[in-house]
């Protein structure tokens, strides 16, 4: 676990990094600078943009991730990462001319309910397409064991960029239209950024040969264009749905909610970016001990950190809301439910990973097929019911429903489940938590409550995790701490 715990590390400080930018553009910039309306429909075309994303790039940064480490030699390899950079042209391109012959027709389509969306729908592809290459030549990147460049450009550069063109759109230097041609110009900068790295670390010998395995390649591919995305997919269905059912500035409304929920699952995506290729090498090996410890050890972990996390979020969410415009409280409870979705995620460590590479991987076609179906029809029901609060219940009765499900898929195949007696233990810790820090609050400024009671829970919570042993990386990342504490104090 050295390197996954060393790179985990890094990644999470710079993604925490990034989200703490991206709070500030989420809760400061875009509420005060940017109109509701506008706010709303740049959370529409990111995430609309998304939900292409994966279909755009054909599944080829999965197919790396899994693929890569089975070739043995420099001639297999540079015939499979040359064919993988032209792969995803065979859906882009005619993606793209049809996206032309039908603009009107498409952009007439998704601005029924909001007129606002017809003259940025092309933001929608082009974003995709730049988003997509992105995550092929970081993928490249992660199977050289590089994962942290990447996750700076992926989780930091985004959202440095979103908070410099606000700071524009503040002071006057662009206007708020001219803000979507801007950040679409960003996205193609990162990619080519991403580009010059991925080619620094491996530079191929371009070749127009398939490699040897190319049908196997392409059918792993076919099938996982939706499946390796399906966590997100959801969210971004619900960011897509809103504004076909209410005004888009609801959106804006939803978005942030998430955005706060999200902080949860940072640990998970730091840690993923150096777990899945390890996984993937430890089943191209038939390594089953290396897989038994990754699934066990990275369920605790991430159960821990996560925890810790959706307490501060949720014993602070009214205090936080406080500092907000009156307008988004109303995301209270999409925070809780969007948390707890993401917390149960969590606990089941590296099991995406594991069926995505290996033999089993064509599962997830029909699973995430199935998982934005019933987000789909839940949405269609609930937030016609209980608006944005409907589309965060629909999310979360579908993760908790497939997530247990891929535990007991992965149980059946493999013989192993993430969970212990520590799992138990910690479970118990974070519900007495909750009950007992989540009703009240100092009654000082909402910053100084936050501050004041963020400090109490984390003492506390780190404490118990310490003196139950629940993690031994924990442990030995704790002592390290106290270690550096003291020394210094010497």
């Amino acid at each position: 676990m050295g390197i996954v715990v060393k790179q985990s590390f890094r990644n999470t400080l710079i993604t925490f990094a990034a989200f703490g930018i991206g709070g500030i553009n989420t809760l400061v910039l875009y509420t005060q600078f940017f109109s509701d309306a506008y706010y709303g429909l740049v959370t529409f075309l990111l995430s609309t943009a998304n939900l292409l994303m994966p279909l755009t790039a054909f599944g080829v940064q999965h197919s790396i991730v899994k693929f890569f480490s089975t070739y043995s030699s420099k001639i297999e390899r540079d015939k499979f990462l040359s064919s993988s950079l032209f792969l995803p042209l065979l859906i882009a391109l005619p993606m793209g001319f049809m996206g032309t012959l039908f603009y009107e027709e498409i952009g007439l389509h998704l601005s029924k309910k909001n007129s606002i969306i017809k003259e940025f729908t092309w933001v929608i592809y082009v974003v995709a397409i730049a988003t997509a290459y992105f995550e092929i030549f970081y993928a490249w990147a992660k199977v050289q064991m590089q994962s942290v460049f990447g996750n700076v450009l992926k989780e930091m550069y985004s959202r440095i960029l979103v908070m410099i063109l606000l700071l524009l759109v503040a002071f006057d230097v662009i206007s708020q239209k001219e803000f979507f041609y801007y950040l679409t110009a960003g996205y193609f900068l990162r990619t080519a950024i991403m580009f010059w790295y991925a080619f620094k670390l491996y530079r191929p010998k371009f070749t127009i040969q398939l490699p040897h395995n190319y049908k196997e390649v392409f059918k792993y591919a076919s099938y996982i264009i939706l499946a390796g995305s399906a966590g997100a997919i959801l969210l971004d269905i619900d960011k897509f749905m809103i504004p076909q059912k209410e005004v888009i500035e609801m959106a804006a409304y939803y978005a942030v909610g998430v955005y706060i929920a999200s902080v949860i699952d940072i640990p998970g995506r730091a840690m993923s970016q150096i777990v899945q290729p390890i996984t993937a090498k430890a089943l191209n090996d038939s390594d089953t001990m290396k897989i038994h410890e990754l699934y066990k050890d990275t369920s605790i972990n991430l159960l821990a950190i996560s925890g810790l996390l959706f307490l501060l979020i949720n014993s602070n969410i009214e205090q936080a809301y406080l500092l907000i415009d009156e307008k988004f409280s109303g995301g209270v409870y999409v925070v809780l439910m969007i948390s707890f979705a993401k917390l149960y995620t969590m606990s089941l460590g590296n099991n995406g990973a594991i069926i995505s590479n290996s033999k089993y991987y064509k599962i997830l076609l029909p699973y995430a097929i199935g998982m934005s179906v019933a987000v789909y029809v839940l949405n269609d029901w609930l937030i016609g019911v209980f608006s944005m609060n409907g589309a965060a219940l629909s999310t979360l009765l579908v993760i908790m429903l497939f997530n247990s499900i891929k535990i007991g898929y992965v149980y059946q195949k493999f013989e192993v489940q993430p969970f212990t007696k520590k799992t138990l233990f910690l479970l118990f810790c974070i519900v007495m938590f909750y009950i007992v820090f989540s009703f009240w609050d100092f009654s000082f400024h909402p910053i100084v409550n936050i501050v004041l009671k963020s400090s109490l829970i984390a003492s506390l919570y780190v404490l118990v995790i310490y003196k139950l042993h629940i993690s031994f990386a924990l442990n030995a990342l704790i002592e390290k701490f106290i270690k550096g504490i003291n020394s210094i104090s010497k």
